[in-house]
């Protein structure tokens, strides 16, 4: 594509990914976060959408993934958390327009929703308890293969990595990151998530925190940024997400 035609190709995806095409009636979850009645960012149809975040979430994921292939940081790309798969379909969308071919886009999820917090389990979140809300969270890994194929978008370069973070996160094939995105919420999925994969980002990567405004989240980055030293600035990728590149 030409640059005119991939940036035009790009602002359309991003629309149709967030239902700002059809703008249908919202369903399952009209109220609740990302919904239909959130300050700001609101919008009809967020929950009959491909993705539950914000059109600045996108630009900021776009940002992030078109800077790393401009200045050649090594690695693939990853969203852990993946919903009905909108994010991880943006970033192949991103790949196709510039032609990219040497690298992976990885959609790690459980596909149940998330893990049911116990009494082993972190505090925060026991006290959010969001497995409570699985029937909206919960999507089954065929019904987000199908996301891909109705955008054309489901090929070799995308790779599925089914289960819990706990178990499939530290021994998935990944050499080296380009883009890390986390979208678990939860203290434990973001926790596994910076644990196995942060070492695989490369310098110059980048890394998305979607639920940073969640405190088990933002507790677990700031645990996870403390016992390693990491000192890059925290960024503002919308009212709720968060993001820094990483220096070395």
């Amino acid at each position: 594509m030409t640059d005119t035609s991939a940036a035009l190709y790009l602002e359309l995806l991003k629309k149709v990914l967030t239902n700002r095409i059809q703008m249908d009636t919202p369903s399952a979850w009209p109220a609740g976060p990302g919904g239909a009645q959130d300050e700001g960012e609101a919008r009809p149809g967020a929950f009959t959408a491909h993705t539950m975040v914000s059109p600045e979430s996108l630009d900021n994921v776009q940002h992030c993934v078109e800077r790393a292939l401009a200045d050649g940081v090594p690695g693939d790309l990853i969203e852990t958390g993946v919903w009905r798969g909108g994010i991880c379909v943006l970033m192949r969308g991103i790949l196709k327009a510039h032609g990219v071919e040497d690298r992976r886009v990885w959609v790690a999820d459980s596909f149940e929703g998330v893990p049911e917090a116990d009494d082993g389990s972190h505090p925060l979140d026991q006290e959010m308890a969001l497995h409570n809300l699985n029937t909206v969270l919960s999507v089954p890994a065929d019904a987000v293969r199908a996301v891909f194929k109705s955008y054309d978008l489901l090929d070799e370069q995308v790779e599925f990595l089914e289960g819990w973070f706990s178990e499939t996160l530290p021994a998935a094939p990944i050499e080296s990151l380009a883009v890390l995105r986390l979208d678990g919420d939860l203290y434990v999925s973001t926790m596994d998530s910076l644990s196995a994969l942060y070492p695989k980002l490369s310098p110059g990567g980048f890394v998305i925190i979607d639920d940073y405004n969640m405190a088990p989240c933002r507790a677990a980055v700031h645990e996870y940024r403390d016992a390693h030293g990491i000192k890059e600035e925290i960024k503002a990728a919308d009212s709720v997400g968060v993001w820094w590149r990483k220096e070395s």
